[in-house]
């Protein structure tokens, strides 16, 4: 099923989402990768606070290439969620309600995402010219010394994603390969 939503979006938004569903996101959302996870979880750790309010936002793990003249950003395409795995659960239980990359997550993380009543998508890789499309604005709000890999606040329109891990736990990745073995 075909859905657009606004981002940031609440658990309620979140429960109406079901693994498999497309999805367009308008609105805001945020990206971090590797180095800026673990600064972020790194500053929790100390009693600091974090760069953006993380509640009912969506994180893009995403670290963009140059801008072409006239574009606000470069190829845009996701990363490997994994590798944000160690540092997905605290995020969520602060009140993270989505996140977007590309791969498998651990159990740890499904079960964060149920918890907590948020998403996991998908974005499709090797497709990042055409994601940066949908990128209307990019701003650097912090850990601007991380170059690629700095926290942007990002306006979208009609960004693509998938529903892979949905709020109750249902993941695409295993129906979907259970579904193929059957025909």
């Amino acid at each position: 099923m075909k859905k657009s939503i606004s981002v940031p979006y609440d658990e309620e938004t979140a429960k109406q989402l079901c693994s498999g569903d497309y999805v367009f996101l308008t609105g805001t959302i945020y990206t971090a990768r590797d180095a800026a996870h673990k600064r972020m979880y790194e500053a929790l750790e100390q009693g600091e606070e974090l760069p953006f309010d993380i509640k009912n936002n969506v994180i893009y793990y995403m670290g963009p290439s140059p801008a072409r003249q006239g574009r606000p950003i470069g190829s845009a395409g996701p990363t490997t969620s994994s590798r944000m795995d160690k540092y997905t659960p605290v995020l969520l239980d602060l009140g993270l309600k989505g996140m977007i990359g590309k791969g498998k997550r651990t159990e740890e993380v499904r079960h964060a995402i149920v918890r907590n009543g948020a998403v996991y998508f998908a974005a499709v890789g090797g497709a990042g010219a055409l994601l940066s499309k949908s990128i209307l604005s990019s701003e650097v709000i912090a850990y601007d010394d991380l170059g690629t890999e700095a926290i942007r606040k990002l306006w979208v329109k009609d960004f693509p994603v998938i529903v892979v891990i949905d709020s109750k736990g249902n993941n695409l990745y295993e129906t979907a390969i259970k579904e193929y073995m059957e025909d």
